[in-house]
């Protein structure tokens, strides 16, 4: 099977991840020197904002040349939410966080957990139906959206905050908007999901009558 752009670009996304928690990681690292540690979050924010940027491009470029696949339509979710649940667990490490700026434990695990349920509710739809179920929601593009904002908000944080000394304060009303959002993102597709199963166990109990 020939790959299009957008699904190159969307695989690119994914192998980013590997450099990105690898600067992460090297953050608050006591070998290196204070400077070579901002150097390397430096580094995780450009990565961070690639992976970003290529997120819209290669959903763009699927739509404009007519080429969205089952291969993109499950490739390009999963690139999201490995990259959100690498970096809200380095946020909320004490050896990997933005120093004064960590990132609480529960929205870390709101977050990810919500990624989870899909998962799992991926998986149950495709056993009892034996297709391929993905449904995007509106609240879902939200909660991506405050998500990205988030990481990028706690990663520049030590510099805004020298401009904005109330940052901290922005910071904890975005974290907590976008575990909010992640809980009804998660409460909306396990609905979703349960009316797609019911509907196709319907159908078939109709089609078995007749």
């Amino acid at each position: 099977m020939k790959l299009n752009w957008a699904n190159r670009i969307t695989i690119l996304r994914i192998l980013f991840t590997v450099p990105f928690v690898s600067c992460m990681l090297k953050m608050n690292d006591p070998a290196l020197s204070p400077a070579m540690s901002s150097v390397m979050r430096y580094l995780s924010i450009f990565i961070f904002l690639i992976m970003a940027a290529s997120d819209a491009l290669d959903g763009y470029l699927a739509r404009r040349n007519g080429q969205v696949t089952k291969l993109g339509s499950f490739l390009d979710p999963m690139a999201d939410k490995l990259l959100m649940a690498c970096a809200c667990v380095l946020l909320a490490l004490p050896g990997a966080g933005v120093t004064g700026f960590r990132l609480p434990p529960t929205v870390a695990v709101l977050i990810i957990g919500k990624d989870l349920f899909l998962l799992i509710g991926f998986i149950i739809v495709y056993f009892v139906t034996l297709q391929v179920r993905l449904v995007s929601v509106f609240i879902g593009k939200v909660a991506t959206v405050l998500q990205l904002s988030m990481v990028a908000s706690v990663l520049l944080a030590p510099e805004i905050s020298m401009f904005i000394p109330g940052w901290i304060w922005f910071l904890r009303v975005l974290w907590w908007s976008a575990a909010t959002t992640a809980i009804l993102a998660t409460l909306i597709y396990i609905r979703t999901g349960s009316r797609y199963i019911e509907q196709y166990e319907h159908n078939m109990n109709q089609n078995a009558a007749s």
